[in-house]
């Protein structure tokens, strides 16, 4: 009894430090891996990350006594349920997850276990003797004899996703040397600096952020601005808003400052701010105000050839 009671403290201490050194916790589910798969993942995490076991109760009890000095705690008790284990780091979330997800082994399928997709026999020759034709009858495999074998004619689904692999089909896939299953850990929930979340959350691009950020940002200095609401993306839209009104009723008005009276000046003597007009369109232009010109010196020796009456023929 003892040595039970000291065996509970020791993983209480372990898993206690273990918090307290490492800032990220992925809650993996293990069901269906192997001693030698629990093996390997250790060894492919050794430096970056370090992967606790125990029963749901003992965990769930440790971590309700830790909750006292750190109440973010409680946020990991909701998925201590079923078959999972922690897995405590400070390395980078993404490739940690890759490093866990990535270890994983086929195996075959075996009577009363759920699949966890779709599993189909594909079209083809087994190597079969016509004996065994009633044993593919009996599970609806449309066959045919072929060369003295038994050839399946079409693919068929034979295990629904989500259902439990009956006794039959086990058997069939395992003579027909099919493992369709693959086993590993799968990683339930993400715990992170006080916070829990799912792994998907992962594959959000920075840009992503930044894109719904500004988007964010943007909604709501429109909202701001409709209801005359001052928040901090929209004071700079009021700032400019409210000068834009001041520059309206002094144009319109005597008042006046330094900086308004050469902008009064230019509406009131637009003639006068000519010359600095864009050099690149006077330049344009000056190629056609040649002629124009030449233009104008000929229209009044034209006129007078027609005051004086003379015709061509004269």
């Amino acid at each position: 009894m003892g040595g039970r009671k000291e065996s509970k403290a020791a993983y209480f201490d372990k898993l206690e430090a273990l918090l307290k050194e490492y800032k990220s916790i992925f809650i993996v589910t293990v069901d269906n891996v192997s001693s030698q798969q629990m093996h390997e993942i250790r060894m492919s995490l050794r430096g970056e990350g370090v992967v606790l076991m125990g029963k749901n109760t003992m965990v769930r009890r440790a971590l309700k006594g830790f909750i006292g000095d750190n109440p973010e705690y409680e946020r990991l008790l909701p998925h201590v349920k079923g078959n999972v284990g922690f897995v405590f780091t400070n390395a980078d979330l993404k490739e940690s997850r890759d490093k866990i997800l990535s270890n994983r082994v086929a195996a075959p399928a075996r009577a009363g276990a759920v699949a966890p997709l779709d599993v189909f026999v594909p079209a083809g020759n087994t190597g079969m003797e016509p004996g065994k034709t009633s044993f593919f009858q009996a599970l609806g495999v449309p066959t045919k004899i072929a060369r003295g074998t038994i050839e399946i004619t079409a693919d068929l689904k034979l295990v629904e996703a989500g259902t439990k692999v009956g006794a039959s089909e086990a058997t069939l896939l395992n003579m027909l040397n099919i493992s369709p299953f693959t086993y590993g850990m799968g990683i339930a929930q993400i715990y992170d600096n006080g916070q829990t979340f799912d792994s998907s959350v992962l594959d959000i691009e920075e840009s992503q952020l930044l894109k719904a950020f500004s988007s964010a940002i943007t909604t709501i200095a429109s909202i701001s601005l409709a209801v005359s609401y001052p928040t901090l993306p929209s004071v700079m839209h009021s700032v400019v808003n409210s000068y834009k009104k001041v520059l309206s009723v002094a144009i319109e008005t005597e008042y006046e400052w330094d900086e308004i009276k050469e902008l009064k000046d230019r509406i009131a003597n637009p003639e006068a701010y000519a010359s600095s007009a864009p050099a690149a369109t006077s330049g344009g232009d000056g190629g056609a105000a040649a002629p124009a010109e030449a233009a104008k010196e000929e229209e009044p020796e034209e006129s007078e050839d027609e005051d004086m009456g003379f015709g061509l023929f004269d």
